[in-house]
C-alpha cells in the first residue's frame, strides 16, 4: 500500500477513533464521575483526554512507514 493511501486510511481511522473515544468517555463520565469530587473529575478528564494517544500510536507509526519497493 502506498504511503498516500495509508495516510488517508489512517486519518479517517484517527478521526473515528477520537470521535468514538470522546463519546465513550463522555458517557462514562455522566454515568460515574458526574457526582464525584472535583479533583476526581479532573483526574478522570485528564486521563480520558490523553488516553486516546495510546491506541493511536501504532496507527500513526503504520501511517509513517516508508513504501516498500
Amino acid at each position: 500500500m502506498q504511503m498516500r493511501v495509508r495516510k488517508l486510511v489512517g486519518t479517517v481511522a484517527l478521526i473515528a477513533l477520537v470521535t468514538v473515544w470522546a463519546l465513550l468517555a463522555m458517557a462514562l463520565a455522566q454515568a460515574t464521575v458526574a457526582t464525584a469530587h472535583p479533583w476526581m473529575q479532573a483526574v478522570y478528564y485528564i486521563l480520558a483526554g490523553m488516553g486516546w494517544v495510546l491506541p493511536a500510536m501504532p496507527l500513526i507509526s503504520w501511517m509513517a512507514r516508508p513504501d516498500r519497493e
